[in-house]
This record gives structure tokens, C-alpha cells and sequence, in this order.
């Protein structure tokens, strides 16, 4: 998952970015209006966390552009000005939710895995794959009810997965939500990505395919086989039938 903030307090920025990135999530920050409406023009993201009071271009001004290209992206508005008439204003043009500064981290991490789940179609809060099931609320896999240990960006790319079973994605869509800005990441660390993930996951049954110059896809887990119907054994003749029989 990959995060927009647009927040020209950068005290603040780098306590989200820290909360964000080790909750697996891939985040950039822009520090001015101009910047943010820029970014979500030509890039793609998850989730814009959006201050009000930006430099250059206003938040709400941000948000209604955002919303005037037909975005669905989820909006998360923060504000120091905690007044009825900005909550209106920014709910009315599109925003998903809204939080008064300050705030508590926990609170907003909270919020945003709640926005991210919205975002991707809600849904229950734990996925069930086959034998895997990923808490999108803690943020952990089990296999087989085991932990499995995963890195932030396997975390991520097996997010991405279990939104598009039975789906292909492509390595392009998976750097678009995976890496920040600045990330060098070739075609190669992905598929190194893909293969770590792989191979913690094939011994309970979860299928990574890989269609060739196209891009992976979660297989759809195997719906078990029923079991044979033993054939009827014959019933015992009667005394009736026995005695026909002679």
C-alpha cells in the first residue's frame, strides 16, 4: 500500500512516515499544495493523508481538483483548525474522514487502515486465503495458524495479491504501490521479492504463478475434492427371493 501525506509540519511528517513505513506501508511526502495536486496527478496511491493549512495551494483546493479528475482515492483530511464549518466543507468536497490536530498515532494508524480496507472494497478485517490468513489490522500473516515472518515489502506485496486473486499484476502496478520516491527498484528486485514471498508460502498451499513478461497472480485456492461415494452393497436376499431362487 502506498501513502500520500501532504504536511508542511515536519515534525510531524516524520513521525507518520516512521508509524506508516514500519506498519509495512510505502509512504511519500509532499510539503505544499502545488506539490500534492502535482503527485496525485501522475502518480498512483492508496490513500492521501491531506493537511488543510498547505503552502501555495490550499488543502481543500487540493481535494476538489483530486475529486474534479474523477479520483476515488481515499482522503484523510488533518487540520489545527478543528471548526464545523472546515469539517463540512471538506466532507462535502470529498474527504473519506477527518482529524483535528493533535492527535495520537495509534488513533490515526487506526484510521487508516480502516480508509486503506475501504479503499481496496472493505471487507472482513481478516483475509482468508486456503490455509493463510492476513489480519489487515495487526498486520500479520499466519499459515496453517503459524506466524510467518515477513519483511515490510512482502507484507505489502502480498496485500496487493490477496486485493486481486485470480488476478494478474503486473511488476509495474506492484512498484507503483510497493516503492517511494527515490526507490531504485528494477524488475529483478522484484521478482526477488516475489520469490522470497514464495517460498514462505507454497508449504501451506498458496500458489504465486508467474505468467512471463506479464506479472504474478495468487492463484485461487483448490477447493477440496469430495469424497468417493462408496459403491451400495447388495442388499440380502429375502426368504421369499431365496426360495424363487431354488
Amino acid at each position: 500500500m502506498r501513502i500520500l501525506i501532504a504536511e508542511d509540519d515536519s515534525i510531524l511528517a516524520d513521525g507518520l512516515i516512521r508509524s506508516l513505513r514500519q506498519s509495512g506501508y510505502a509512504v511519500d511526502l509532499v510539503t505544499n499544495g502545488a506539490d500534492a495536486d502535482s503527485a496525485l496527478s501522475l502518480q498512483t496511491f492508496d490513500l492521501l493523508i491531506l493537511d488543510l493549512g498547505l503552502p501555495t495551494l490550499p488543502g481543500l483546493e487540493v481535494l476538489r481538483r483530486l475529486r474534479a479528475r474523477n479520483s476515488s482515492l481515499p482522503v484523510m483530511i488533518l487540520t489545527a483548525a478543528d471548526s464545523v464549518e472546515q469539517r463540512v466543507n471538506g466532507l462535502d468536497l470529498g474527504a473519506d474522514d477527518y482529524m483535528a490536530k493533535p492527535f495520537a498515532l495509534t488513533e490515526l494508524e487506526a484510521r487508516v487502515r480502516a480508509l486503506t480496507r475501504r479503499g481496496a472494497g472493505g471487507g472482513p478485517t481478516i483475509v482468508r486465503h486456503g490455509q493463510l490468513a492476513f489480519d489487515q489490522v495487526g498486520r500479520v500473516a499466519t499459515l496453517n495458524d503459524q506466524f510467518v515472518e515477513l519483511s515490510a515489502r512482502e507484507l505489502g506485496l502480498l496485500e496487493i495479491l490477496l486485493q486481486r486473486v485470480g488476478r494478474l499484476v503486473s511488476k509495474e502496478q506492484l512498484v507503483d504501490h510497493l516503492c517511494e520516491w527515490g526507490d531504485e527498484v528494477s524488475n529483478n528486485a522484484i521478482e526477488v521479492y516475489v520469490h522470497r514471498l514464495r517460498k514462505k508460502l507454497e508449504p501451506g498451499g498458496v500458489q504465486i504463478a508467474t505468467v512471463r513478461g506479464l506479472g504474478y497472480c495468487l492463484e485461487k485456492p483448490l477447493s477440496p475434492a469430495p469424497p468417493p461415494i462408496a459403491p451400495h452393497a447388495p442388499h440380502p436376499a429375502t426368504a421369499t427371493e431365496q426360495g424363487l431362487a431354488h
